[in-house]
């Protein structure tokens, strides 16, 4: 286990909880999440419970008396994505998704190795240069995949980078936002669903192939998705579908950077990327927790979470839980039995998880074979403001040139 500071020894879980959420701590939050590991269930000062253990976390997170409401699961004011939604509703929202959705991304893996070529030849010289893995790679290759994959305009692409910072802001918890950001998110909820609104227009308008086109038209055994319905899971997979992929690549570079054993293997062994990323996500997960709300009383870890409680999952710190990790701030690329929670767990289960595991693994391999002596500019660099979905903000590589491509193509 790392050394936790003396300044967090024996601080309660709502003093924790709000170090965790102060931007100045993002670099390193894992000190705090050692802490809070000592009660793997907790109750904080506002009534909201934390689940910290990996143990808890996973029999939570697949116990049908939780809700995926994180605010009120008796009311149902608005029309939620299939993230927030429980059984029946959920699983038949998930299911229409994963028809249209999983048949799709199969056999991509090419296509995304193009794409990540395409994006490294860009800077292509005989001399040292500097990318920005984070604007340069880790966010235009999982936007331009999820773009394609439903059927947005080139063009439109760049929109999604503004709309997609202050959407995925709005998940922090409403304390650490500003009144301007709360107006943002709203205006962005506003943009956004006008701008999907007039992409299905068009859609309905022409004869098109693509998952978007599916959805609408029903080209499954469930037939059309609702209109509202619709729009509102667009909305999640283009925003879901590239934001936690940015920051999984982009720590997996960092990961590297800072371990120079593993970056000198994948190099070389480039079928190491499968058990690495399975590392990264548990070692430095791009999801740092997540909410629930519970439906009937738990008794879990020798204390009872009562019926209507709101309850903080904090996955990275299950991932680093010592009952289940054997040296857990250990960045092991090849580790045994990394049964991690980054993608979730349960019915709730990341529906772009193969996605974002082809994307991160051919990025990472590609930036070890092709970075001639990489080098971080600054270490730690310059953090998102949320906490999360945590990432860099930039993450700038020094490099002495770009190699061609080992394999030829």
């Amino acid at each position: 286990m790392t050394t936790v500071a003396p300044a967090l020894q024996q601080r309660s879980a709502t003093d924790l909880f709000a170090h965790l959420l102060r931007h100045e701590n993002r670099a390193d939050p894992y000190p705090a999440y050692e802490e809070l590991l000592r009660q793997p269930v907790v109750q904080m000062d506002d009534r909201t419970w934390l689940a910290t253990g990996h143990r808890e976390i996973g029999l939570l997170l697949r116990d049908p008396r939780i809700s995926a409401d994180r605010l009120n699961p008796q009311q149902q004011p608005i029309r939620k994505s299939l993230l927030m939604e429980d059984p029946p509703r959920h699983d038949q929202l998930r299911h229409v998704v994963t028809q249209q959705f999983i048949p799709r991304i199969m056999g991509m893996r090419d296509h995304i190795d193009a794409l990540v070529t395409a994006l490294l030849d860009a800077h292509t010289s005989e001399r040292p240069g500097q990318l920005d893995v984070v604007g340069d790679l880790a966010y235009p290759l999982p936007v331009t995949v999820i773009c394609e994959l439903l059927g947005v305009p080139r063009e439109d692409e760049p929109l999604f980078g503004a709309l997609a910072r202050r959407l995925t802001r709005g998940l922090d918890p409403v304390s650490t936002q500003s009144e301007q950001e709360i107006h943002e998110l709203q205006q962005a909820r506003t943009e956004l669903a006008e701008y999907l609104e007039g992409l299905i227009a068009r859609h309905d308008a022409d004869d098109r192939d693509d998952l978007l086109a599916g959805l609408l038209h029903g080209r499954s055994p469930d037939g059309p998705m609702d209109p509202i319905d619709l729009r509102v899971t667009l909305g999640l997979l283009l925003i879901a579908g590239h934001e936690t992929t940015v920051n999984l690549i982009a720590n997996g570079t960092l990961a590297l950077l800072r371990h120079p054993d593993a970056l000198a293997r994948l190099r070389t062994d480039p079928d190491l990327a499968t058990p690495l990323v399975e590392e990264v996500l548990r070692y430095d997960p791009p999801v740092q927790m997540s909410g629930r709300s519970t439906l009937a009383d738990i008794d879990i870890a020798g204390t009872t979470i009562p019926k209507g409680a709101r309850i903080r999952l904090l996955l990275a710190s299950g991932n680093r839980d010592p009952r289940r990790f054997p040296d857990p701030d250990r960045f092991l690329p090849d580790r045994a039995d990394n049964a991690h929670l980054g993608f979730g767990g349960g019915i709730h289960y990341c529906i772009g998880a193969t996605l974002a595991r082809a994307e991160a693994q051919i990025a990472l391999t590609a930036l070890a074979r092709r970075l001639d002596s990489p080098r971080l500019v600054s270490d730690p660099p310059p953090y998102r403001e949320n906490a999360i979905l945590r990432g860099p903000e930039r993450l700038p590589v020094a490099f002495d040139r770009l190699l061609p491509d080992p394999r030829g193509v």
